[in-house]
């Protein structure tokens, strides 16, 4: 028996954009065209119409999954994640090439898919499970459990159109989870609800994972990628920019979308979401030469400059950074206005150019690739602008503190700490 659980070959999607025709007419299309023709008429005879236009959703996307296996697919809002999900779990049909599952699939690819709102949250959990071909019994088996975890026992006898959004996904989740498909493809699902349900997700997907079900999962969470998958595909304008190890895969994905040359200037194109008097101009990172850079010694210190234009004077101005790894996962915030008496001296930020420059001590960072976002913001009045990935920069740790020792220091700091050793007498 082959241990194959997927195998995509040369698949595409393609759809259209613009008007479409329903294969049918009725009564009321037929009225509203009449009543429209002479409107268009008196808009002028020579109006053309637009040609049809087609766009690939998807093009040329081939791999394998073998069974147990837990594959991450990642990608920017347009990649075509979305679309190869939709495309195995038989929402719709490909254009091209085609896609061999072997196996029951279990597809959450938005809240409560499948999901019937007239029914009660007992009827659909039976639906679903009938749909994935699963017996009664198997069914009224796991039916507790599905309940408990979705924390929806007093609701289950309610049709599921009166659901809060929470409780629809809390219940869609752990109908596709409990239900034992072969194959699991979740898309998303952690972008949704509060962090406890998150988290609980996330220890619900790992106990999938080391049950040996194969896992198609799709997320913007680089943690959870990192957390949960072993290999992860990335997707760019549809097609596979590179099928990888996981943490391979996040750093290209990351490293692709950002600035690797040290600094980044921002246009009116680039700083859209800037909102009311401030434009962010520059932000660059300067190693201890005061060269702009994109690799620092982790042994030396270094500065961080923003750099922005203000139409008019702002009252309680405050510019940060944000750093965090290329997994996801925050390092620390930073603001310019945290010490007291810089937040008394610059209570009203005059109209003009300003730079915001931090400075980051030596023995500070760990080695490896960092990413620094930036934030303008009047504390809990008004937020001007966040780009929380605008910048990478990478570390070298060489001379680092105990860079003696060959194992390589985990977590993101590696500060130079100050140690005592003492002797006791007996």
């Amino acid at each position: 028996m082959s241990d194959l659980a997927i195998r995509a070959v040369n698949l595409g999607k393609r759809y259209r954009l613009g008007e479409y025709i329903d294969s049918y007419r009725t009564l009321r299309d037929f009225i509203i065209e009449g009543v429209g023709k002479p409107l268009r008429w008196m808009k002028g005879r020579s109006e053309k119409k637009p040609a049809d236009e087609s766009i690939w959703a998807l093009r040329e996307v081939s791999f394998e999954l073998r069974r147990g296996q837990v594959l991450g697919v990642i990608g920017r809002n347009g990649a075509g994640k979305s679309t190869l999900l939709k495309l195995l779990s038989r929402v719709t049909e490909p254009t091209e090439g085609y896609a061999e599952v072997f196996g029951r699939v279990g597809s959450l690819l938005e809240v409560g898919t499948g999901f019937h709102p007239e029914l009660t949250g007992r009827e659909n959990i039976f639906l679903n499970g009938a749909i994935l071909g699963m017996k009664r019994t198997e069914i009224i088996r796991r039916f507790d459990e599905i309940v408990d975890f979705a924390e929806v026992p007093k609701f289950i006898d309610t049709p599921v159109k009166r659901y809060s959004s929470g409780m629809y996904l809390r219940l869609a989740f752990a109908v596709a989870a409990h239900l034992e498909p072969e194959i699991l493809v979740v898309d998303e699902v952690l972008a949704v609800g509060d962090a406890e349900f998150q988290k609980k997700c996330l220890g619900k997907m790992g106990e999938v994972a080391e049950q040996g079900r194969t896992i198609l999962f799709v997320s913007h969470n680089m943690s959870a990628i990192a957390r949960l998958t072993a290999e992860t595909i990335v997707l760019e304008d549809g097609r596979i920019a590179l099928s990888a190890p996981t943490n391979e895969a996040i750093d290209y994905y990351l490293s692709a979308n950002l600035s690797q040359a040290g600094e980044i200037h921002w246009s009116d194109v680039d700083a859209q979401g800037a909102s009311g008097p401030f434009h962010p101009r520059a932000l660059r990172v300067i190693d201890h030469h005061g060269r702009i850079s994109d690799k620092i010694l982790s042994t030396k210190p270094f500065l961080v400059e923003f750099e922005y234009q203000l139409d008019q004077a702002i009252t309680g101005l405050r510019t940060g950074l944000y750093i965090s790894t290329t997994q996801g996962d925050p390092v620390f915030t930073t603001f310019d206005l945290d010490a007291p008496e810089d937040f008394e001296s610059h209570a009203v930020r005059p109209e003009g150019i300003h730079v915001s420059r931090c400075t980051f001590p030596a023995n500070m960072f760990n080695e490896g690739r960092f990413v620094l976002g930036v934030n303008a913001s009047s504390f809990r009045i008004q937020s001007y602008y966040t780009n929380e990935q605008a910048l990478s920069f990478m570390v070298d740790g060489t001379g680092a503190p105990g860079s003696h020792w060959p194992e390589r220091r985990t977590g993101p700091l590696r500060p130079a700490l100050d140690w005592e050793i003492v002797e006791l007498k007996k």
